[in-house]
Order: structure tokens, then C-alpha cells, then sequence
């Protein structure tokens, strides 16, 4: 689940980028195309689509995040718990008896 949010955030973070190239910081970009006051989507129509298709992407990629966030603090966790899980202690050996040599006198 977490590479699937992952993809999420980057085809969103694409999506973002475009929209924001697209945007021209005086007022103009896609929709100074559009500048006929007889459009049915004129330029005032354009820049309030761009720009609330643009908030609306920050708002999924700062959802997702914090999706993915949680994803990766469970997926530590389980980690955490497997590698206990799998711990082998290794048994004592009792020490080789060595026969005592008895002196005969």
C-alpha cells in the first residue's frame, strides 16, 4: 500500500507541475487564449478552473503524505516485530567434561 500512495504522490506532484507551468504569473498562460469575450470558457473561466485544480492537487498530495506516513510508521513496526520474531539465541553448551587425572602414588 505504501508504494501505492507513493505513486500517487509523484503522479500527483507531476499534475501540480504542469499546472503551475501552464499558469502565467501575470494573468496569462492557458487562458490568454482564450481572451474572446464570447468563449464559452473565457480566460476568467480558465484561471478559476487552473487555479482550483491546483489547490485541489496540494490538498491530495498533503492527504497522501500523511497516508503514506502512517503506512511507513505500521510497516517499521512490523518490521520490528519480525526481526524479534526471528532472533535465534543460540543454546548453551555445556562445557566438554575433562576427566581429572588422579596422581598414583
Amino acid at each position: 500500500m505504501y508504494i501505492f500512495i507513493t505513486i500517487l504522490i509523484v503522479i500527483a506532484s507531476i499534475l501540480i507541475t504542469l499546472l503551475v507551468l501552464v499558469q502565467n504569473s501575470k494573468g496569462g498562460g492557458l487562458a490568454a487564449g482564450f481572451a474572446s469575450g464570447n468563449q464559452v470558457m473565457g480566460a476568467p473561466r480558465t484561471a478559476d478552473f487552473l487555479e482550483k485544480a491546483t489547490w485541489t492537487l496540494i490538498a491530495i498530495i498533503v492527504v497522501l503524505c500523511i497516508a503514506g506516513a502512517g503506512f511507513t510508521k505500521g510497516r517499521q513496526a512490523s518490521t520490528e516485530q519480525e526481526s524479534q520474531i526471528n532472533v535465534e539465541v543460540p543454546a548453551e553448551q555445556p562445557a566438554a567434561e575433562i576427566p581429572a587425572e588422579t596422581e598414583a602414588e
